[in-house]
C-alpha cells in the first residue's frame, strides 16, 4: 500500500484525485488531507475516508471543524494553520504528495515534500512559476521525483523519452506545442469583455476547475503561467514553446523532435487522467474516465491566440523572458486582481491592467532564496491592491461628476 497526502482535498483537482484513490484502494492508502478554509468540505472527506491527518491553513476554520466532526473525529489527527501542512508534506508513512493547494499558499508545504523525497504530484503551478529554481533545487536535493498534474504539462511529459528528469531537457526535443482552449470568452468581441461578468467568466466550456483557475483561464493567464512552468520543467526556452489555441480540449499539448516527429497526447478533458498517470507511472490505473471517442469528436481545431485582446498571456509571456522575480510579481499580482474581480470591485479587463501597472513598476532581479520571492510576492500583492484602490476610486469620481 502506498500512503498518499492530498494538500488541497477540496478543490476540483484534490476532489479528482480522492476518486482516483477511491477507485483503487487495493494500491493506495490515504494517510492525510488539507485545505484552507473549506472545513465543511473537509469535514465530509474525514467522515467518508477515515484519513489518519487532516489539517486546515486557517486556525479559526479548523475550529468549526472540530464542532462539525465531534466524536466523528476519532481516529484522526486534527491539526491548524499553515506549518501543518508542511507536517503532512513530510510524514514518514506518505510516499506520494498532491500539492493542489491553489496559489501562494501551497509552496512551503510543496517545497517540504520536495526536500523529504516524496513523490511529488505537482498540481501547484505557482510554486514553480514563483519558486521554480528553489523547487527544481529541492527536488535535487530531497532525490524527490516531480510528476506534473496540469493537463498540459502531464501530456507533454508522456511525450518525452523514458528517464525524462524535470529540469533537464530531452534528447532531440525542438519545440513544445502548449495547448489551450481559450477560455469561455475566445471569440467574445473586444469591446465586450469589459461587461463580462464573474458567473460568464466562471463557466468554463470544456473543464471543471477551481474559481481562481477558471478566471485564469478566461483571460489566458493560465496558459501564461504554463509557459513559465513549461520552461523550468523541461529545461526549454520561451522562444521553443508555442501556444495553439484549441477548442475541444482533446489534444492536451505536443512535442516537436529535431527529426520532424510531433508526439501528442489525447483524452478526455478530465483531470482524473493525469492524476491517475501520475499516481501509477510508469503503470497505468482505472481513472474512471469516459473513454475518447474520436469519431464523436469529429474534428480539432488549432489557431494562434489573440494576445492584443488577451493581454495576460502577452505579460505573462514577457515575465517568461525576463525570469528571476518578474514571474513572482506577475503571480502576485494577477492573484489579488482575480480577487478583485470575483468580488466584483474590477472589471475583466482591469485584470491585466492591474498586472501590467504591477510588473512595469517592478525592478525584478535574481532569486537568492526562499526570502526573496516571498519579499517580492509581498510587495506585489501590495502595489496590485493600491493600483485596485485607485481604479475604484477615480470610478467613483467620474461617477458623481456624471
Amino acid at each position: 500500500m502506498i500512503g498518499v497526502a492530498v494538500l488541497g482535498s477540496t478543490g476540483s483537482v484534490g476532489e479528482s484525485t480522492l476518486d482516483v484513490l477511491a477507485r483503487n484502494r487495493d494500491r493506495f492508502q490515504l494517510v492525510a488531507i488539507a485545505a484552507n478554509t473549506n472545513a465543511a468540505k473537509l469535514a465530509r472527506q474525514i467522515r467518508e475516508f477515515r484519513p489518519a491527518y487532516a489539517a486546515l491553513a486557517s486556525p479559526a476554520a479548523a475550529g468549526e471543524l472540530r464542532e462539525l466532526l465531534g466524536s466523528a473525529a476519532a481516529g484522526t489527527r486534527l491539526l491548524a494553520g499553515p506549518e501543518a501542512l508542511e507536517e503532512l508534506a513530510v510524514l514518514p508513512e506518505v510516499a506520494y504528495v498532491m500539492a493542489a493547494i491553489v496559489g501562494a499558499a501551497g509552496l512551503r508545504s510543496t517545497l517540504a515534500a520536495a526536500r523529504a523525497g516524496k513523490r511529488l504530484l505537482l498540481a501547484n503551478k505557482e510554486s514553480l512559476v514563483m519558486a521554480g529554481p528553489l523547487l527544481l533545487a529541492a527536488v535535487t536535493e530531497g532525490k524527490s521525483t516531480l510528476l506534473p498534474i496540469d493537463s498540459e504539462h502531464n501530456a507533454i511529459f508522456q511525450c518525452l523519452p523514458p528517464g525524462a528528469r524535470a529540469g533537464v531537457p530531452a534528447p532531440g526535443l525542438r519545440r513544445i506545442l502548449l495547448t489551450a482552449s481559450g477560455g469561455p470568452f475566445r471569440d467574445t468581441p473586444a469591446a465586450a469583455l469589459g461587461s463580462v461578468t464573474p458567473q460568464a467568466a466562471l463557466a468554463h466550456p470544456n473543464w471543471v476547475m477551481g474559481r481562481k483557475i477558471s478566471i485564469d483561464s478566461a483571460t489566458l493567464m493560465n496558459k501564461g503561467l504554463e509557459l513559465i512552468e513549461a520552461c523550468l520543467l523541461f529545461g526549454v526556452s520561451p522562444s521553443q514553446v508555442q501556444i495553439l489555441v484549441h477548442p475541444q480540449s482533446i489534444v492536451h499539448s505536443l512535442v516537436e523532435y529535431t527529426d520532424g516527429s510531433v508526439l501528442g497526447q489525447l483524452s478526455s478533458p478530465d483531470m482524473r487522467t493525469p492524476i491517475a498517470h501520475a499516481l501509477a507511472w510508469p503503470e497505468r490505473i482505472d481513472s474512471g474516465v469516459e473513454f475518447l471517442d474520436l469519431l464523436k469528436a469529429g474534428r480539432l481545431d488549432f489557431r494562434a491566440p489573440d494576445t492584443n485582446r488577451f493581454r495576460c498571456l502577452a505579460l505573462a509571456e514577457a515575465a517568461a523572458r525576463a525570469g528571476g522575480l518578474h514571474p513572482v510579481v506577475l503571480n502576485a499580482a494577477n492573484e489579488v486582481a482575480v480577487e478583485a474581480f470575483l468580488e466584483g470591485r474590477l472589471n475583466f479587463p482591469g485584470i491585466a491592467a492591474v498586472i501590467e501597472a504591477v510588473v512595469e513598476r517592478s525592478s525584478g532581479g535574481a532569486i537568492g532564496d526562499l526570502e526573496d520571492v516571498i519579499a517580492a510576492d509581498t510587495e506585489g500583492r501590495m502595489h496590485a491592491r493600491e493600483r485596485i484602490v485607485g481604479l475604484t476610486t477615480s470610478a467613483a469620481v467620474r461617477g458623481a461628476r456624471a
